[in-house]
């Protein structure tokens, strides 16, 4: 790699783990595939976006948290990137990852900032409304580069948000370099050594589709009565704050009524890479029966082709270009019949199962995390070979001139400490309760 004048420092803004998102794992694994590839790991530094008050417990290349409804922590954000040598910023673009409407609030972050910027956006939408257009249209203008991970990006950012073909570059999605094995290798772990397994990870919501799978089980059985589907992953957590395990229910009844219960396995929990590999290589079949046309890009989906597993998935935007060219097998959305179609075709003709498997692996290799890392270190040294003589100030930016009315969460834990089985105490030492004085009734009314 030749590059003049090569940038030192590069932060990476987006979710982070430990918390558990999709993003969370691209952003932490771009982080450190950028790391391994400097001279000093150190130079690779993240900005995390915390959806929680107390944050997460982060490892130490989180240098910053913005809590995506705090609009003084993005301004706060801006001075800290402006005045600590970082030569390039790169943002992950999801809606619904920053405060405001839409996510508006990153806007705030990105017009004072004096540091090339590149934009991976995670989210293109080919009908957006006025505000989402508006906000893509934005981060073009503080962006020097667009990153999308499929063409049909490319082709929608181009006619539908009139961005510049020269803006925009295609890098895969980066993925795990798991060796080609054959499946029956760790199915011991699991138990499962005379089994074919049907595997769908990640996080569990309604916009997944498992219900369709799940139905589709009993016409796989009768043809493959040794057939396991296994659900790996946690609730979404933002499902699990507003509906708790709703869905989970609703699929564990379904087995029930459709008596499967010797052939679904719900594994709910967030595995780590290690264990997360070894149930990809004792899958025979991955499968995603997502609902949304829209979706262009899917991290399990890229994991799956990645492992080399014979997937079969609904018809979204980043499957039907992802599984192009026999490396998959699409069915339509909402279609049981089609599913236990695809699938028992599969089990039944191994040769047709291990050509997919084969040709999925061999496409994988150029998203291997590595290969992904590099491209992006060329993105980024074009962009800072590109980039215009920035006056950074040595005065922060003044936040009171720019927020106005911004108040705190609220927080009852006081009013908590103070309430017993009878009402609320009248008083206390600083955050002990007194119970000398007893109670008031004005004050429990009012409660």
């Amino acid at each position: 790699m030749k590059i003049k004048n090569y940038p030192k420092r590069i932060a990476i803004v987006g979710n982070y783990l430990p918390r558990i998102c999709g993003i969370a794992t691209f952003t932490s694994d771009l982080c450190e595939a950028l790391a391994h590839k400097l001279p000093n790991p150190e130079n690779v530094i993240a900005i995390a976006m915390d959806d929680i008050e107390e944050g997460y417990d982060y490892p130490k290349r989180v240098k910053f948290e913005i809590r995506e409804n705090v609009l003084r922590d993005y301004i706060n954000a801006t001075d800290f990137l402006n005045l600590n040598q970082i030569d390039t910023v790169i943002l992950q673009h999801e809606y619904g990852i920053f405060g405001g409407k839409d996510g508006v609030n990153i806007i705030h972050m990105l017009k004072n900032l004096k540091i090339p910027t590149i934009t991976t956006l995670h989210t293109v939408l080919s009908n957006p409304s006025k505000e989402q257009r508006a906000i893509i249209q934005e981060l073009a203008k503080y962006s020097q580069k667009f990153v999308v991970m499929a063409h049909k990006a490319k082709e929608i950012l181009k006619n539908i948000y009139k961005i510049p073909d020269t803006m925009i570059s295609i890098i895969p999605h980066g993925i795990p370099d798991i060796p080609f094995v054959d499946p029956f290798f760790y199915k011991d772990k699991f138990g499962l050594e005379d089994k074919r397994i049907i595997l769908t990870f990640g996080l569990i919501g309604p916009s997944k589709g498992i219900e369709f799978m799940i139905e589709a089980l009993p016409k796989i059985i009768e043809k493959h009565n040794n057939t396991i589907y296994i659900i790996l992953g946690v609730t979404h957590p933002e499902l699990l704050r507003t509906h708790g395990e709703e869905y989970r229910h609703f699929l564990q009844l379904k087995v029930r009524k459709l008596g499967l219960e010797d052939h679904v396995q719900f594994h709910n929990k967030f595995v780590d890479l290690e264990t997360l590999t070894e149930y990809l290589i004792a899958t025979d079949i991955y499968m995603t029966p997502y609902l949304s046309k829209e979706q262009i890009t899917s991290g399990t989906l890229a994991y799956a082709v990645g492992a080399g597993n014979a997937v079969v998935s609904t018809s979204y935007l980043y499957a039907e270009e992802l599984l192009a060219n026999g490396r998959g097998r699409l069915v339509p959305f909402r279609d049981s019949e089609s599913i236990s179609k695809e699938i028992n075709d599969l089990f039944s003709h191994e040769r047709k199962r291990n050509t997919i498997r084969k040709k999925a692996y061999l496409h994988g290799r150029a998203m291997v995390w590595k290969e992904v890392a590099e491209r992006y270190l060329r993105l980024v040294g074009e962009v800072f070979e590109q980039k215009p003589a920035y006056s950074v100030p040595l005065t922060v930016t003044n936040p009171i001139a720019k927020i106005i009315d911004e108040l705190p969460g609220i927080n009852l834990h006081h009013f908590q400490v103070l309430t017993d089985d009878t009402g609320i105490l009248q008083h206390s030492f600083f955050t002990i309760p007194d119970r000398e004085h007893g109670y008031s009734i004005d004050d429990n009314a009012r409660a």
